[in-house]
């Protein structure tokens, strides 16, 4: 029997991101990120990491035409209303996801460059900086670098304010469509945030530090949140505004529990939404 039915659907994002085995950081924690925040999450992992709290002891990257394969499976059939980009450690990695929005015409990319972990280990081969530049910042809705990332990408130290402005200007003149520029590795009692667009919009977010030894994954979960409230309908501004109130309470939950011997994750789970339900397309079934 012929009927017809309005589907309702879970807000999706997709994270194509490498996997921490801590659970930490990585799709692990952008999982929990999603879950927390009321989305579906789904993922297409690029490499394997052997890490704990301490470190990192090896990668092993994912075969290119696997990460297509995962991609092309997750989005012919469930589709993602926002996408969250994180460590890719090679220039045909880079080349595979570029492709990938460009085929499915994906939408709402949040591009997190991974490229040093916490524990200092570097993440990413010295030629997929480039390629990230040239091939996915023009395609990412906002490109979230923290300090050590941006001073990579542009070339330079950075260590004030000031080097945080010159560097966000520098990243949208290279191709950037947005920039959140994240300082919380500058000393002080109070971390800025900077949110640079295109259009030339542009805001100063501050807010006192939270101290905690509790710190791995917080960029990951950042940009997570980021993707969720995306997928949610929120504007870029009001959703980096709520990624950063979702961090720092997940920061302030976590800071008094021990997880291992180092830098320690992040309590994603503070404060759970229901999975959220939205109206989907008309469809016919038989």
């Amino acid at each position: 029997m012929d009927h017809e039915a309005f589907r309702f659907e879970y807000p999706r994002v997709l994270s194509i991101a490498g996997s921490d085995s801590s659970g930490g950081a990585g799709i692990q924690a952008d999982l929990k990120t999603f879950a927390a925040l009321g989305c579906y999450g789904m993922t297409a992992i690029t490499a394997l990491t052997a890490q704990n709290t301490r470190g990192v002891r090896s990668i092993h990257g994912v075969p290119p035409r696997m990460l297509r394969e995962q991609i092309d499976a997750v989005i012919e059939d469930i589709g993602a209303h926002a996408v969250k980009i994180g460590m890719l450690h090679a220039p045909e990695i880079v080349a595979v996801v570029a492709e990938a929005i460009d085929r499915h015409g994906l939408r709402k990319v949040v591009l997190d460059p991974v490229m040093v972990a916490t524990s200092g280990a570097v993440l990413t081969e010295t030629p997929a900086i480039e390629a990230l530049a040239r091939e996915l910042f023009p395609r990412a809705d906002v490109l979230t670098p923290n300090l050590e990332e941006a001073a990579l990408l542009v070339g330079r130290p950075l260590r004030a304010p000031e080097d945080m402005e010159s560097a966000a200007t520098t990243l949208l003149e290279r191709g950037a469509r947005a920039v959140l520029l994240k300082g919380g590795h500058l000393p002080g009692d109070t971390v800025i945030d900077l949110l640079f667009t295109e259009t030339g919009e542009k805001y100063r977010l501050e807010a006192p530090r939270i101290h905690s030894a509790n710190t791995h994954g917080t960029g990951c979960t950042l940009s997570s949140a980021i993707a969720a409230y995306l997928a949610l309908g929120e504007s870029l501004p009001e959703a980096v505004r709520r990624a950063r109130d979702y961090v720092r309470h997940a920061l302030r939950a976590g800071a008094p529990v021990r997880t291992g011997a180092g830098s320690g994750p992040l309590n994603h789970g503070h404060s759970p939404e229901s999975m959220r339900l939205r109206f989907g397309v008309q469809r016919t079934e038989v």
